[in-house]
Formats: C-alpha cells, sequence, structure tokens
C-alpha cells in the first residue's frame, strides 16, 4: 500500500502532507503518556508485518493491520504508524519521504475511522461480537485504505486512472485476509488482555 516517490502528482502531496500534519497533530495530542508504550509496541508490529511483500499484478500486498492499531490505539495510530512508516522509507526505501504525508494519510485515516465505527462492536459482551467487529475493522481499513491509495493515483493524471484501478482492485483478496486476521488478534486479546478492547477482564463482576 506504500506510494513510491516520483510517481504522484505535487497537488497530491501538498494535500496528503496537510492532512497528515493534521492528523498527526491531533493524534500526539491525544496519545496519553500511559499509553505510549502500547503505541511504540503496536508500531512494531506494523512495522514488522509490512516488510513482507507478495507482488500482485502492478502493486506489491503487504499486511498492513491498521485496522488493528485502530481498535486498539484510535488516534494515537496516527503517530505510530507515522514512525513505522518513516523507518521503512529510510532504512528499506518503501514509500519514500516526499510520499509520506500521503502514505500516512491513506493508512492511517481509515484507522481513526475503523475505530469509531467498529470499536464498540469489538468490545462487546460476545465472542462473536468481538470477532464480527474485527473482521469489519480489518476488512473496512484496507478498503478505505485501498480506496485512498486509487484516488491519489487517479487524480495524479490519468496516465495513472488504470494503475488506480488495478490497484483497488488488487486490494480485494488483502481485505479478507486482513478480516480474519484481526478478527484472530481482536478474539485472543479477548481472552488474554480485554482492556485493550477497552473491556472489562472475563472474570470481572
Amino acid at each position: 500500500m506504500h506510494i513510491s516517490e516520483g510517481v504522484l502528482s505535487v497537488p497530491v502531496l501538498a494535500t496528503g502532507a496537510a492532512a497528515g500534519i493534521a492528523g498527526l497533530a491531533l493524534g500526539l495530542k491525544r496519545t496519553l503518556p500511559e499509553t505510549v508504550p502500547k503505541t511504540a509496541l503496536l508500531s512494531s508490529v506494523f512495522f514488522i508485518a509490512s516488510l513482507v511483500h507478495v507482488p500482485v499484478g502492478p502493486v506489491n500486498m503487504h499486511l498492513v493491520l491498521n485496522g488493528l492499531l485502530g481498535l486498539i490505539l484510535g488516534w494515537a495510530a496516527v503517530p505510530a504508524i507515522l514512525v513505522a512508516l518513516f523507518l521503512q522509507a529510510v532504512l528499506f526505501q518503501f514509500g519514500g519521504l516526499t510520499t509520506l504525508g500521503v502514505n500516512l494519510t491513506i493508512m492511517a485515516a481509515p484507522a481513526v475511522l475503523v475505530h469509531y465505527l467498529f470499536r464498540h462492536l469489538a468490545s462487546g459482551n460476545r465472542p462473536r461480537l468481538t470477532a464480527i467487529g474485527g473482521f469489519l475493522a480489518g476488512s473496512t481499513a484496507i478498503l478505505a485504505g485501498g480506496s485512498l491509495m486509487a484516488l491519489s493515483l487517479a487524480a495524479s493524471g490519468e496516465p495513472f486512472w488504470a494503475t488506480a484501478k488495478l490497484a483497488l482492485a488488487a486490494h480485494a483478496p488483502l481485505m479478507l485476509v486482513e478480516g480474519v486476521i484481526t478478527a484472530a488478534a481482536a478474539l485472543f486479546l479477548r481472552r488474554v488482555k480485554p482492556e485493550l478492547l477497552c473491556m472489562e477482564p472475563p472474570d470481572a463482576a
């Protein structure tokens, strides 16, 4: 889901940078000191998951897990994702520094969105609700991110329209994979660390 340097137009880069800066400001403002270790841990999970790339047509697919980060962190997912994207760009040339704002918006905006849409469902009092909420969070985050990626490519000029369509279509199987993985992770957290999903421990009266 990374967009490389030299692809996007200047207006798209500027818009992505502005959106990324605004989101980062809100994310930092809403990141409490006691949540910093959790945010750092999930940032490393995002970093590692995004390193394994599988070529699918004109794009490289990889696990994103922004839906999982969104469920747990909310707005704090923005700085968590930024740190991982920056390190990936500097260390492995995934994405780039000029596209950092666009890539941050593509991945972090859906994370915040699914936090508000599905957090209460995922923290429901039944495992089935947790699984459904986790699946919807994971798949919706990929759908939203893929749509933003396609929009960024399409807005950069007519030559990228076909690539934008292929990139969006290529994210369809990833939606299913991310939904299943996020649901499984949410169910696991429900058993071992329910407070991460804003749930009461199972043995709480």
